[in-house]
């Protein structure tokens, strides 16, 4: 099918999950993020302290939930190949694990850079850091100056591995999804 994908990143609390919501409602494809669930399903009742931002720190294998987040994450890309519609929209990539991977100072196997190079976005929209509608709740532990070391990484990394992510403005969400729609005509048929 020649529908074209494309990832929204950037770090927490930037209103990704919002503007994928929005696309989705004026019926675009969306697949949705998984680190939530995944993050909820580690805690398993456990108490974070306030200083505890890193979802690895709490789990009690970090290479099993990286690879169960880039396989959640491999196999959205791979499932978008069934999806009979023009645009496929995406709520993180695979790039993001190797981000975060390296925001955390994790060591990231070969295969996920391999991932990353073999099963490629057409295009990335990047929502930078936006102090005002930022809110941090029981998975998203990083405060906002932490959110936005994040985004740096994101963007270094969807660099390094050849995209050149295109930033969202701030504004309404009805501002911020015309944006989203008049860039994908700008994008072809």
């Amino acid at each position: 099918m020649g529908n074209k994908r494309i990832v929204i990143t950037g770090g927490p609390g930037t209103g990704k999950t919002v503007l994928i919501s929005s696309l989705e409602e004026n019926g675009f494809y969306c697949f949705h993020e998984v680190i939530r669930t995944m993050t909820l399903d580690a805690l398993n009742g456990k108490q974070v302290d306030e200083l505890l931002v890193n979802p690895i720190d709490f789990v009690d294998d970090a290479k099993s939930f990286n690879d169960e987040l880039i396989n959640a994450r491999l196999k959205h890309f791979n499932n978008g190949k069934n999806i009979d519609k023009k645009h496929l929209f995406y709520d993180r990539g695979l790039p993001d694990v190797i981000a975060y991977m390296n925001y955390f100072k994790q060591p990231i196997e070969e295969r996920y850079n391999d991932l990353c190079l073999k099963n490629r976005y057409d295009e990335v929209l990047i929502l930078p850091p936006w102090k005002d509608i930022y809110v941090q709740d029981n998975e998203r532990m990083e405060n906002f100056e932490q959110a936005c070391g994040i985004h740096q990484y994101l963007e270094k990394t969807y660099i390094d591995l050849g995209y050149k992510p295109i930033e969202v403005p701030f504004g309404t969400i009805e501002n911020r999804l015309q944006f989203v729609v008049d860039l994908i005509e700008k994008f072809g048929e």
